[in-house]
């Protein structure tokens, strides 16, 4: 309870979402499967900020979902940047492509529908900033994909790493334990610099040394 409170207070002293970012959060929540999926108001204030500090000129997120998290990502590109944004669900690109045509960065986001294992190897180029949130079990896997992609000093951030809080239970699940191995290797890997932040569901920030 105390904590549904603090992320009330934390969330009324956070800057508002865009009245485009409003309409997405009500309408996943209204119409959309799994909306808890969505990264919603403090935790897309932060991605954004996030974005705004790194000033990327090339941003990679690996999955889309409706489109809320590429739009916070999108608010820190530079001039003529661009954000490429995988997504393996079909049914939501007609819905998702609305959102980003709506946007004022239409033009910059490159939203593919795909499998990311076979995307990524494809795409061009380096990506200063990447967003991992997609299925659980392929986290190492896309690491190891985006790794030397991303220059020196470029980040990495990653979703879910806290799952729940199952990551601290004596049984985990199979996508538990994919997390699991992710969390160690990513602090055991002597390319990136860590930090694992308990924000919503945990985000775990690496940068590329």
């Amino acid at each position: 309870m105390i904590l549904d409170v603090l992320l009330q207070y934390a969330e009324q002293h956070t800057s508002p979402e865009s009245a485009l970012l409003k309409k997405i959060n009500r309408d996943t929540h209204a119409n959309v499967l799994m909306p808890r999926m969505l990264s919603g108001h403090l935790q897309g204030r932060l991605l954004a900020m996030i974005s705004r500090m790194v000033k990327p000129a090339s941003i990679l997120e690996i999955g889309t979902y409706t489109g809320y998290s590429a739009l916070c990502l999108a608010e820190g590109l530079r001039p003529g940047g661009r954000l490429v944004t995988i997504d393996k669900n079909e049914e939501l690109e007609d819905r998702v492509r609305g959102y980003f045509q709506s946007s004022s960065f239409s033009n910059q986001i490159d939203y593919r529908i795909g499998d990311a294992r076979q995307v990524i190897p494809a795409l061009t180029g380096t990506f200063d900033l990447v967003f991992i949130d997609a299925d659980k079990e392929s986290y190492s896997l896309y690491f190891d994909l985006v790794i030397e992609r991303v220059p020196a000093g470029g980040w990495i951030v990653a979703d879910n790493v806290l799952w729940s809080g199952k990551v601290v239970e004596p049984k985990p699940d199979k996508d538990t334990r994919a997390i699991l191995e992710f969390n160690d290797k990513v602090v055991k890997d002597k390319r990136v610099n860590c930090l694992l932040l308990p924000v919503r569901d945990g985000l775990m920030l690496m940068q590329k040394l």
